[in-house]
């Protein structure tokens, strides 16, 4: 009798197409003649359709800041009263983009609608709100299908998720976290900022510098534009400012900090101590300088003294890379070059990198 993790396995197996032929025929008729097992596979479905339903909302939300930021109020209100002319200007330049943005809200809704089963006449009000479901909502019923499956096959076990932070190797879906966070995992999903979550898998793992190496595979997730950050190949100097970037909460979180050590725990040569505040989901997690230079990945914190955590020196982080074998790759990892951050206000550089950034969910 299978386990809810492997029939899980098996059922994103088929969603994602990854079964061959023998096995999706299989699968297909098992779905026709057990009931109970064709309405885990839907129940399944309608979860992945509402993490992207949320993915697709939060874009919006996100769209629609940024239009929201890039229209001066201020200036607005001192054209109004003085020469209002101007305002009828300001408008003709602006009702363009709102326009998309409108358009973008329309669509989302509709599409929203339309993949979780919403278009009823009677009830539309009812299931509008619905809408307006946060991601605890998800969760909920992601748990609740656990707990039918674990029911249905009389075998329940503890079902525990970790979480940790990672960032993006290269624009084609290769990701950095520690081994730690990823170690043991049946599954591993990431999420990036605007809600959207993604199937990966472990391709490379170095233990000794706590390094992980993660590839999306999700045939809904689409290149990345070209990364704005750079490695850095020498070491950093004592008592440079630096920050981190991750996901100690669902909420992407900034820490302002500075290199306190050259060396990490025990004197240990491959990994800086820094101050910096960091709790566990910050593991994964890039530590930045001023330039926007990737100088290591924070690994874990000090359990003795209030803000001091570790980081593996971003040369090791490099180093474990280039010992990937090239063969067991589905693509090649180009590390970018070129670094659009340095030059940049804190806050644009943190701006440019949310994208980038991931909350790794690991489940066991």
């Amino acid at each position: 009798m299978k386990s809810e993790i492997e029939l899980i396995k098996e059922i994103e197996a088929y969603l994602f197409q990854e079964m061959d032929a023998q096995q999706s025929s299989a699968f297909e008729n098992e779905r026709k003649q057990n009931s109970s097992f064709d309405q885990k596979v839907s129940e399944h479905l309608n979860f992945l359709q509402s993490l992207k339903s949320y993915g697709d909302k939060k874009e919006l939300k996100a769209a629609m800041d940024t239009i929201h930021d890039d229209i001066d109020l201020d200036a607005i209100r001192a054209e109004y009263q003085e020469k209002p002319s101007k305002v009828v200007s300001l408008w003709k330049k602006s009702k363009r983009s709102l326009a998309v943005a409108a358009s973008i809200a329309v669509l989302v809704t509709l599409s929203t609608l339309f993949f979780t089963g919403q278009f009823d006449g009677e009830n539309h009000v009812s299931n509008y709100s619905e809408l307006k479901r946060d991601m605890e909502t998800i969760k909920r019923s992601q748990k609740a299908l656990i707990r039918n499956i674990n029911n249905a096959t009389n075998q329940p076990q503890d079902i525990s998720q970790f979480g940790g932070t990672g960032f993006a190797l290269s624009s084609n879906g290769y990701l950095v976290t520690n081994y730690h966070v990823v170690k043991d995992a049946d599954s591993i999903y990431v999420q990036n900022g605007k809600g959207e979550s993604f199937k990966a898998e472990t391709i490379y793992i170095d233990p000794t510098y706590d390094i992980a190496v993660l590839q999306i595979i999700d045939p809904l997730f689409k290149n990345l534009s070209p990364l704005p950050y750079t490695f850095k190949k020498s070491n950093a100097e004592l008592g440079e400012d630096v920050y981190t970037i991750g996901y100690p909460k669902d909420d992407i979180v900034y820490g302002k900090g500075y290199l306190s050590s050259s060396t990490g725990f025990g004197g240990d040569s491959t990994a800086y101590q820094v101050s910096i505040p960091v709790n566990p989901g910050n593991s994964g997690g890039p530590l930045m300088d001023n330039r926007g230079n990737v100088i290591g990945i924070v690994s874990g914190k000090q359990t003795l003294a209030d803000g001091a955590a570790f980081a593996v020196k971003s040369d090791f982080v490099l180093k474990s890379i280039d010992n990937i074998p090239q063969d067991s790759l589905k693509q090649k990892i180009n590390i970018n070059k070129k670094n659009t951050l340095a030059g940049l206000n804190r806050t644009a550089q943190i701006r440019k990198m949310q994208d980038y950034i991931f909350i790794v969910k690991v489940y066991n």
